[in-house]
């Protein structure tokens, strides 16, 4: 399957093509001004637990930026060092294992993992499922509204953060 790249968004669109981030409601405390930042809101299991993609970068701000992951049964993100930011994982489905400068856990739905910069790290699905995460990157990491179907089309068409945020 070909990998695609979409550089930003506009506006964020959730996995099953619907916006990923809803209008405010009416009498919200909302400020709705032509400046005004919409943020992410959504059912981020859901979102989560519906990717396939090895990663699927959904919003990207200044400082953090969210990314859907998922490794089939056997797969795993590589061994890497993030020197200068820290990096949040939540399981919401499947096993895996995680390695933080040499030490191993298993892990599973509901965990939460945060590895700080300059530890080398790894993730592995290590079940007979895919093991579905998501992460945070603090500050961003990746190009903002970018998919990689596989771990293969990843390590093919490396790219870093470059500035351009989600809005």
């Amino acid at each position: 399957m070909p990998s695609t790249t979409s550089h930003v968004w506009a506006r964020p669109v959730a996995i099953d093509g619907t916006s990923a981030i809803p209008t405010p409601h009416p009498g919200s405390n909302t400020k709705e001004t032509a400046d005004s930042m919409k943020g992410f809101v959504d059912d981020i299991g859901r979102l989560t637990k519906g990717n396939a993609d090895f990663r699927r970068v959904l919003y990207t701000s200044h400082h953090l930026q969210l990314v859907l992951m998922t490794l089939p049964p056997g797969g795993e993100i590589g061994s890497e060092v993030h020197k200068d930011r820290d990096q949040f994982f939540r399981v919401e489905a499947g096993d895996g294992e995680i390695t933080i400068d040499g030490t191993t856990h298993r892990v599973t739905a509901d965990f939460a993992m945060i590895v700080p910069a300059g530890a080398r790290h790894n993730v592995r699905s290590v079940g007979s499922t895919p093991l579905k995460l998501y992460t945070l990157y603090g500050p961003p990491n990746h190009l903002d509204g970018v998919v990689r179907a596989t771990k293969a089309d990843a390590d093919a068409e490396p790219e870093h953060f470059d500035g351009k945020t989600t809005e």
